[in-house]
């Protein structure tokens, strides 16, 4: 099963990073993409405009975020799982991130869109 790792440090704090990546209003601001959904425990999104939906399976404030996480472009019913581990580095957040059980073949564009579109939009909106 493929599995994308990455480790991304940040200058903002863990509670800020947690905003970033739950509250549907901050994530489009920092993306500049159609975002929406609850930022609740069993909530669902949707995020650029809808090309990725899902559910918060756990949202532990300020500390874990983990998520059913599906690409439109995926099999119908597929989904993956990504976890998000904020850490307390200093005064900003080491972001432990773990994605699993996607489609093979688009490892490589997943490993890319998360730092294009996650991890370089949130460094330069929040850290």
């Amino acid at each position: 099963m493929a599995i994308i790792h990455q480790e991304i440090t940040f200058s903002a704090a863990p509670s800020d990073i947690y905003r970033a990546i739950v509250d549907a209003k901050k994530f489009q601001e920092i993306t500049g993409a159609p975002a929406s959904g609850e930022g609740t425990e069993g909530g669902a999104f949707s995020a650029f405009g809808g090309h990725v939906t899902g559910r918060h399976l756990e949202l532990v404030q300020g500390k874990r975020v983990v998520q059913a996480w599906r690409a439109k472009t995926w099999p119908e019913g597929v989904y993956s799982v990504v976890r998000f581990e904020l850490v307390p580095e200093g005064k900003g957040t080491k972001l432990v991130f773990d994605h699993e059980g996607f489609p093979e073949d688009s490892k490589d564009h997943l490993a890319q869109g998360w730092h294009s579109n996650y991890w370089d939009n949130i460094k330069k909106s929040v850290s």
